[in-house]
């Protein structure tokens, strides 16, 4: 996914329920990687991979200290995500006003 646009690699990275379990767990606080294996059940070398791809999105950002690698959330990644909501809600609130206006003339020019 090394092409993507950034909000592709966003979803796909929030597209997995184990990336997305983590996730919540690093919005409570930082963890160590080790930690987040035994929160999720998988293997440490199986978080990393999952960490690998919520890096590469944006979402989350790991530092090693000695033999401890620890994880945080970015939160810049999830203002990419907030913002391509908000642009499509946006979308979708004009078009439901103008419905919305089509649908009160008719009403009106009904009576």
């Amino acid at each position: 996914m090394i092409d993507a646009e950034p909000i592709d690699r966003l979803l796909h990275a929030l597209g997995d329920p184990t990336r997305r379990r983590m996730i919540e767990r690093l919005g409570e606080r930082p963890r160590a990687v080790s930690a987040l294996a035994d929160m999720c059940g998988i293997t440490v070398t199986a978080v990393g991979q999952h960490i690998r791809v919520l890096e590469e999105a944006g979402l989350v950002a790991s530092s090693k200290l000695g033999r401890v690698r620890s994880c945080q959330l970015d939160l810049d990644g999830m203002k990419i995500v907030e913002q391509w909501l908000s642009e499509r809600r946006s979308a979708w609130d004009r078009r439901l006003d103008a419905l919305g206006s089509v649908l009160s003339s008719q009403q009106e020019g009904n009576r």
